[in-house]
């Protein structure tokens, strides 16, 4: 019998399977049972008000454990339930109890050899309340509907391992997940992939059994399974290999990448229940590939507990009010020490630093300051300045350390041998002197593997190397030069590369150098990196692409750490186009802190989200948030060049939305091109629109993804129909407008002489675009282009457009995609285009629905229409009968058309002569799409043929080079080298 096993929780488990109905005749046959086996009974009295907790709790009281299951067994029988005795005979005779034992001693010595989780002197490896209410709800109950896969997302160190060991430890302890997981087997999946080929059934054995016998019994019941995969970003790429490197079977023996991907995608074992955890940033669509899992966020220390870990670290009151408050003040830090072997590093730190009798101001000033000061107090003996101990051994230790952490950084490799220590130069007692500093830690299951106490160390280290040492001497190839660790950085190349370029430019500032210097007693190499920086910033300043490739967020980081004001100025200058997303606070009081110098700004995009919250309390810190904020959006009138502001998806609340609106009305500011796009407008948006009637160089308003209320929509029409309002283009897509709306925009387009271009897609309009059509018919209406995709069209609105197109002497291009187009409506519309008074130039029917019948009409109108330049037909079932017919038209003396998109218009080879000869002899055509189309090599053999003709005037073909053979790839990218006038895209 399992005592250990079934004394604590197995007996409790057995009840709650019971239902009502059965545990009610459990308790009236337990009055007479005990009294058969020569037990003395329980009071029925006791029995007969017993909860399963109590009932269990007085059996294990009143009985030996035996006697307690041999009653439980008889009596399960007798109530029709055979199936928990056998179930429980299985538990207590088959090899739950080894592996959970094994669970309990493997994870009890992860959690006291990791020097991480001994850190948090006021941690327990039992879970809290909160942590056992966060998991609980993970999965739902055996037999009833729920999520089977849950993600774990959180940065690097927020805690996800720690509390993936305590899961562990509880399930093996049977406090969590006792009732709906028979076994649960945690993967590391950077260690298991380092492993040899192996089945599913040898990883789950590994370790606690011999053998492979344990595999039947796991098999039995897959849906009580539960993996758990720690560290999900190591195997995103293969979550699109092909199906045969996967395998079906608990024995099949895989590498174990394969054996991993194959239980994410559900190839194994598919009745099982998934836990993952990773990383927040990895590849876009795994989510949507993993058949979209539950998502939950593990988000770190709160406030509160931030302030608590400094209270326990800082005995005396003074030092732990002292150190939160500089913490506090500084975003960087304060947002690390959500973290917590962050927090711990950062109150480690400051600690030091008060036993030394320094000032902790400067440490906290920047957060290189602080790893600066962090790593070199490790090797300085405490009562000294910045100087190693005599022997010197901790310059060489700290030197090994950066040299190691370079390698790594290079190799993206955070798990390092003996081997890599070595090879690096920490030998003898260099590595047990590494683990007790908590500079490395020891990590895994087994010995000789070491890890940096967290990324962001060895990131810092690595970056130290740089200053004290040559890339060309280190023992591994491919570490690389300043330069080239710049420019990855900053191109954002490497997403493992978080702080690395914000730490080697913080090194250059004077104080930090003087740390170094002073330590290691030797010349740094500071100018040889400033001099990288400066030579990579100049070399992208050659071309605006180059410019784009630059993670402008990242560059504002690496100049905000090195608080070197003239290096800022000339690095702001060379930019005129930029474009971040702000995250968090950290994000905004870094950019402002640049923003605010970049004098020859002409385009700003940027994202602001997680910074400002509606009804937030104004306190000194909120304050100072929206001080930030007002300095970017002070470049509108401090900077005379600025002429296009683009901001999107974003939140903003009411104080920091009147800074917006306040610089964008005020008289400097030299906008003609503003997007506000899927943006969260505030209640008092009318300061928004106000701003647009003192704007008189802003010519084009996108809104776009914003909602608008009926009070907004009254806003920006009596805005537009001021006459100090300029707005040429007008953008409204999915803004939630109404037919009711339209009455407002009727107004508009009959007095506004400056509104050439509306688009209003995405939105119900109904019946409200017989409004819009009879402001079109007016004379006084001037609009030239109107945009109406996805708009719900109905059978009479198409009547409406018919008069619109016939009376309009404005009105030159017209967009109706994505609308159903029937045949009748399209030859309503194409009878109108045959009319002498209609001047449209351009029409866009992409999506209607439109077969190769309608082209016989549409064919007309390019065979009569003087005016018709362009017609996009795209992503609609025409075919090749369709493209004939319009072929045929195009050939004829009267149609003047340049350009003509035909895209994914289930095309094949077969219909390529028909186009070869429109390019030969169609004396008008320059632009002609046929991307996503399934043409064949002679297709295109016969295109290209026609582009080399002397007669030929295409000058831009669409097709996706890439969606060819080789051969027609060499034959297309020949063409295209051979004319210099043709280009072609797959745009």
């Amino acid at each position: 019998m399992a005592a250990s096993f079934f004394s604590e929780f197995g007996l409790l488990w057995y009840l709650r399977e019971l239902r009502k109905d059965e545990f009610r005749k459990f308790k009236l046959l337990l009055k007479e049972e005990p009294l058969h086996l020569g037990l003395q009974p329980i009071p029925w009295a006791e029995v007969k008000k017993a909860s399963r907790e109590d009932l269990a709790g007085l059996l294990v009281q009143r009985y030996e454990e035996k006697q307690a299951w041999d009653v439980t067994f008889i009596l399960f029988q007798k109530i029709g339930r055979k199936d928990l005795c056998e179930k429980a005979k299985m538990e207590i005779t088959g090899h739950m109890k080894t592996y959970r034992a094994h669970v309990k001693e493997r994870f009890s010595r992860m959690w006291f050899r990791d020097p991480v989780t001994r850190m948090y002197e006021y941690f327990e490896k039992d879970l809290t309340p909160k942590e056992r209410g966060y998991l609980e709800f993970f999965f739902a109950p055996q037999g009833e509907a729920g999520n089977r896969m849950v993600v774990l997302r959180g940065i690097s160190g927020i805690g996800k391992t720690t509390l993936l060991v305590k899961l562990m430890l509880a399930w093996a302890e049977g406090m969590l997940y006792q009732d709906r997981f028979s076994y649960v087997f945690y993967f590391s999946c950077r260690e298991a992939t380092r492993l040899p080929p192996a089945s599913l059934a040898a990883l789950a054995c590994r370790g606690w059994s011999d053998t492979l016998t344990p595999v039947a019994e796991m098999a039995s019941q897959p849906e009580r399974l539960l993996f758990i995969l720690d560290g999900l970003e190591e195997l995103t790429d293969d979550l699109d290999g092909p199906e045969s490197d996967l395998c079906r079977d608990w024995m099949e023996q895989r590498p174990v990448r394969a054996v991993l991907s194959s239980l994410l995608r559900r190839r194994l074992v598919p009745e099982s229940c998934l836990l993952l955890a990773t990383v927040p940033v990895y590849p876009q669509g795994v989510e949507d590939r993993l058949g979209g899992p539950e998502v939950r966020t593990l988000a770190g220390f709160s406030d509160a507990e931030r302030k608590l870990y400094f209270c326990c670290i800082f005995r005396e009151r003074s030092h732990v009010v002292e150190a939160f408050s500089l913490v506090r003040d500084n975003e960087q830090l304060f947002t690390m020490c959500r973290i917590p072997v962050l927090c711990w590093v950062v109150c480690t730190c400051l600690k030091q630093e008060l036993e030394r009798g320094r000032d902790l101001a400067p440490t906290c000033r920047r957060t290189t300051s602080l790893y600066a000061s962090f790593l070199l107090n490790l090797f300085t003996p405490k009562a000294g300045a910045w100087a190693p101990d005599e022997q010197g051994q901790g310059r060489g230790r700290l030197k090994g350390l950066c040299s190691l952490a370079a390698e790594g950084m290079w190799n993206d490799t955070f798990i390092f041998s003996m081997e890599d220590l070595q090879r690096n130069g920490l030998v003898g007692a260099d590595v047990p002197a590494l683990l007790d500093g908590k500079a490395l830690r020891e990590c895994g299951d087994s010995e000789g593997s070491y890890a940096f106490v967290h990324a962001c160390v060895q990131e810092f280290c690595a970056a130290t190397f740089y200053l004290v040492s040559s890339h060309a001497d280190h023992p591994h190839p491919a570490v690389g030069s300043a330069e080239a660790l710049l420019s990855t950085y900053l191109q954002r190349t490497k997403v493992q590369w978080i702080y690395l370029g914000c730490f080697l430019c913080g090194l250059l500032h004077g104080r930090e150098q003087e740390k170094l210097q002073a330590f290691f007693g030797a010349p740094l190499h500071g100018e040889d990196v400033e001099r990288a920086l400066r030579w990579h910033l100049e070399n992208i300043n050659e071309s605006a692409p180059r410019q784009r490739e630059v993670d402008f967020l990242a560059l504002c980081y690496c100049l905000f750490e090195m608080e070197n004001a003239g290096f800022l100025h000339w690095a702001m200058d060379l930019f005129g186009d930029v474009r971040f997303s702000i995250m968090d606070r950290s994000d905004l009081v870094v950019s402002a802190y640049c923003l605010k110098h970049c004098s020859s700004l002409r385009k700003l995009s940027l994202s602001i989200q997680n910074v400002f919250v509606e009804g937030e309390a104004d306190t000194s810190m909120s304050s100072y948030y929206l001080v930030c904020w007002h300095q970017v959006c002070s470049v509108l009138t401090t900077n005379e060049n600025l002429r296009e502001l683009q901001v999107e998806d974003s939140n903003l609340n009411g104080p920091a939305f009147r800074t917006l609106s306040r610089q964008l009305k005020h008289p400097r500011c030299r906008l003609q091109k503003l997007q506000i796009k899927n943006v969260s407008f505030s209640g008092e948006s009318w300061l928004f629109f106000e701003a647009l009637m003192h704007s008189p160089d802003l010519q084009h308003l996108d809104l776009s993804g914003t909602g608008l209320s009926r009070d907004d929509v009254a806003s920006l029409c009596n805005a537009l129909k001021n006459p100090a309002c300029g707005i040429e283009k007008l953008l409204l897509a999915n803004c939630g407008l109404l037919a009711d709306d339209c009455e407002a925009f009727k107004g508009v387009l009959v007095r506004s002489s400056k509104l050439r271009l509306l688009n209003v897609s995405y939105n119900y309009l109904d019946h409200g675009l017989s409004l819009l059509c009879e402001a079109l018919c007016h004379p006084a209406c001037t609009l030239e282009a109107l945009v109406l995709g996805c708009c719900y069209l109905r059978e009479r609105c198409w009547q409406n457009l018919y008069e619109v197109l016939l009376c309009s002497k404005s009105l030159i291009h017209l967009d109706v995609n994505t609308n159903v187009l029937k045949y009748e409506d399209l030859s309503l519309l194409c009878q109108a285009l045959r009319q002498p008074s209609c001047q449209l130039m351009s029409l866009c029917v992409l999506n209607c629905f439109i077969t190769a019948k309608g082209c016989r009409d549409l064919a007309c109108v390019l065979a009569g229409n003087l005016k018709l330049r362009s017609l996009q037909i795209g992503h609609n079932d025409i075919g090749d009968d369709g493209v004939r017919l319009l072929c045929q038209a195009l050939l004829h003396p009267r149609c003047c058309l340049e350009n003509l998109g035909l895209g994914a218009c289930k095309l094949t080879g077969a219909c390529c002569e028909d186009l070869a000869s429109v390019l030969v002899r169609s004396p008008t055509l320059r632009t002609l799409n046929l991307s996503r189309n399934t043409l064949d090599h002679d297709g295109v053999v016969a295109l290209c043929e026609a582009l080399r003709h002397p007669e030929c005037r295409l000058r831009i073909l669409g097709l996706k080079i890439a969606e060819f053979d080789e051969e027609t790839q060499r034959l297309l990218m020949a063409e295209e080298e051979r004319n210099p006038f043709l280009t072609i895209t797959d745009d």
